[in-house]
């Protein structure tokens, strides 16, 4: 189960400002791009599940790395988000070759897309993969370490209609964190609110949600 604190920021100039607040802690910063795999039914995403594909990199036709991933059974609650969440790495030519060739996923050597085949039986012929589209995001990655070395995500993720800024923390104890990132921001000045919607929902419903 992934537990994680979502808080959104209204807009581009909210991100900049905590940015600007945070760089003396930043690690490092991830460029990536997320496909969403389904059956032409929309199988998975009827019962609530999601399988993504994520590339790292600048250049699309080289990522750095690939990582292939199903959550499922979302939930999310004043800013809290739990997700079931199973998570593997692909080999970046092989993402390369499903993005192009949607159904050539459902033959690769892999436990999620077994899980996939088994639990909705989505992959194989009868219900081969399509590619249903994406997003792409840039992550920055912070580590506060008066804080324990508390990660923090801040993303700028762009749909094809519109952007949204968010700022995530992976956590086991996600009341003691919430306090720590809402103090935070309030010392930074930067407006924010509870999440209450994923990334995949917003793509799903093709417009920006709260």
């Amino acid at each position: 189960m992934e537990v994680e604190i979502k808080l959104r920021l209204p807009d581009a100039a909210a991100h900049r400002s905590l940015s600007s607040y945070l760089s003396p802690h930043l690690r490092r910063t991830h460029a990536q791009r997320n496909l969403f795999f389904d059956a032409a039914a929309r199988t998975l995403a009827a019962a609530t599940a999601a399988l993504r594909v994520r590339l790292y990199g600048t250049d699309d036709l080289a990522p750095s790395r690939a990582v292939l991933a199903l959550k499922r059974r979302p939930s999310i609650d004043a800013g809290v988000s739990r997700v079931e969440e199973l998570e593997e790495p692909l080999d970046p030519a092989l993402a390369l070759a499903c993005a192009a060739d949607p159904a050539r996923l459902g033959a690769v050597d892999s436990p999620i897309v077994r899980l996939v085949a088994a639990e909705y039986g989505v992959g194989g012929i009868a219900a081969p993969f399509v590619c249903l589209g994406g997003f792409r995001n840039t992550r920055n990655v912070y580590e506060l370490e008066d804080e324990g070395g508390l990660v923090l995500e801040l993303d700028e993720t762009r749909f094809d209609f519109g952007t949204c800024y968010e700022l995530e923390c992976e956590t086991p104890d996600p009341d003691r964190v919430k306090e720590v990132l809402e103090k935070l921001l309030t010392v930074a000045g930067v407006p924010y609110q509870y999440s209450r919607s994923n990334k995949f929902a917003c793509f799903m419903a093709g417009k920006l949600l709260p």
